[in-house]
């Protein structure tokens, strides 16, 4: 059965709010006609989505199920249509995105100069969209850092490109500056500026160290790698970067050291597997060649 993909939205807004009258009022419509779509689309799909009584509105395990899985499916709708636009305006574009730090200038202009009636474009992404850009077709390509979550790697081709050391930024005035290279362990104490999944060994260590005191390894949640450092200058706290983003966002109220006792960050270059595009291929080609090749 073919699902209609406005019924599907209307149910993600309704599963984001678990309430008809703020859904509707995000999307911009009256409460019965919502109302009124999603119990059509119910009996479309011959399961009910919603529990509806007096205390409230809540998901069934079927309204569950389609909730995880719908937003995929809305993303791949509109990486669709974002290609049929692009294609609709007659030229040609491949769409490069890369993360703070990253030059990738080299195989784009490589790319530039094979295909000369083709539209190269780059695109800056972080580590909350290095992926998603990818999905809703903002993007050909990406120059991503490693590690991806399982759920972000399905579907993705990963072709592995190179690897850099990982470093501690911290304010100028701090005990560890000036130090050319620490231990992870130095920075137990530290509040880290980042989800602490980022830097699986500093959580680890953090937390051993810290359940001696019933403590909880401090975390800062930040957006961009601007909104970090600002933080790190302020003094309120620390955050690991790949030594290439730090070198790229060096400023003179921060110092930056070498972590010697973790492993270095992945770089590698990704794009969706199920595009079947020779200029994918093409640039893939051009990347790898760029990244192994001395100097």
């Amino acid at each position: 059965m073919d699902l209609d993909l406005r019924k599907l939205r209307y149910f993600m807004a309704v599963a984001e709010h678990l309430n008809f009258g703020r859904a509707a009022d995000a999307l911009h419509i009256a409460q019965p006609v919502l109302s009124r779509q999603i119990r059509a689309f119910e009996d479309e799909l011959k399961v009910q989505l919603f529990d509806r009584d007096k205390r409230g509105t809540a998901l069934t395990a079927a309204g569950e199920q389609l909730r995880m899985d719908a937003a995929a499916l809305l993303t791949e709708a509109e990486a669709v249509h974002r290609r049929l636009r692009r294609a609709s305006r007659g030229t040609r574009t491949f769409t490069v995105g890369f993360m703070p730090g990253l030059i990738v200038t080299g195989p784009v202009r490589a790319l530039r100069g094979a295909h000369p009636d083709l539209s190269v474009e780059v695109l800056r992404t972080g580590w909350g969209d290095q992926v998603e850009a990818l999905r809703d077709g903002r993007i050909d390509v990406s120059f991503v850092r490693l590690p991806l979550s399982p759920q972000d790697r399905r579907g993705l081709a990963l072709r592995p490109l190179f690897t850099e050391p990982r470093v501690v930024v911290v304010p100028a005035d701090h005990r560890l500056a000036g130090k050319e290279t620490i231990r992870i362990a130095d920075l137990a104490d530290e509040h880290l500026l980042q989800p602490p999944d980022a830097v699986p060994e500093w959580r680890d260590i953090a937390t051993e160290m810290r359940s001696r005191t019933g403590a909880k390894p401090v975390t800062v949640m930040t957006h961009s790698v601007e909104e970090k450092l600002e933080m790190v200058a302020g003094g309120r706290g620390v955050v690991v970067l790949p030594e290439s983003t730090a070198t790229f966002y060096r400023r003179p109220d921060v110092r930056s050291a070498t972590i010697e006792d973790i492993g270095p960050n992945q770089v590698a270059l990704a794009w969706e597997a199920a595009q079947r595009d020779a200029l994918i291929d093409e640039f893939a080609e051009l990347a790898v060649a760029q990244y192994r090749s001395p100097g």
